[in-house]
């Protein structure tokens, strides 16, 4: 689905935007093993407010997934396209995400989105939605859990322990660096829980998060800080 399509059926409000969650929610395809860690791409994004200037800025980083070296990159600058409510945060950000995808000349490969998949109070969380809407295998690493308890792994790099809903295990809160705190590991669409867990380790060589987040994330805010001097001198 383009970025022009998901705009033109964008919801208003929140009771719209729960209805397209769960009709979406429905979509989300579990039964993948994903694409094998370590292999073709793999592409994080992330984005940038300013809800001052009502702007926000999408990246998305393609990485060479032996290497971690930098393929492709691009960006996409918008307008906020849905106002801040917990739990339909995806909503603000998938349409400016979306285009810069769409502006990739690379094949995407697995998306890596910070944030969450199912591991959401609704199931749907921005890596689900996204992964639904292009049809992308994707996962979400987040910083910090969201509503779900977890005993606390192990302290050696690679130990996990489940995020619960009650006894469903929804993620997972996985250490990538020795003794640092961990980052909560969700499947979006199109790939497992192992799969996902073993990306985030294969991402993680030198810091806690990701290089598919810590690029993005870099990227996203240059391309905001510039807008803003645009909006400035306009």
């Amino acid at each position: 689905m383009s970025h022009q399509q998901i705009l033109a059926d964008w919801p208003a409000d929140e009771r719209s935007a729960r209805a397209v969650q769960d009709e979406l929610r429905a979509r989300v395809v579990l039964d993948e093993p994903g694409p094998p860690p370590g292999t073709g791409f793999v592409t994080g994004v992330d984005v940038a407010y300013d809800d001052e200037r009502d702007l926000v800025a999408a990246a998305a980083v393609v990485l060479d997934a032996a290497t971690l070296d930098v393929v492709e990159e691009s960006t996409a600058v918008g307008r906020i396209s849905f106002p801040y409510v917990p739990g339909l945060l995806a909503f603000r950000e998938i349409p400016t995400v979306v285009a810069a995808l769409e502006a990739l000349n690379s094949r995407p490969g697995l998306v890596v989105c910070d944030g969450y998949g199912l591991a959401h109070p609704r199931r749907f969380g921005l890596a689900s939605h996204l992964g639904v809407l292009t049809g992308l295998p994707t996962i979400g690493v987040a910083k910090n859990p969201f509503t779900f308890t977890h005993e606390e792994p192990d302290a050696p790099r690679g130990s996990s322990a489940p995020l619960l809903d009650g006894d469903l295990e929804v993620g997972r809160a996985l250490r990538t660096r020795d003794g640092v705190k961990p980052v909560y590991v969700s499947v979006g669409h199109r790939t497992s829980l192992d799969t996902a867990c073993a990306h985030t380790l294969s991402l993680t060589p030198n810091y806690r998060q990701p290089e598919t987040t810590r690029r993005a994330d870099a990227l996203c805010r240059r391309a905001l800080a510039e807008a803003q001097e645009d909006a400035t001198r306009a």
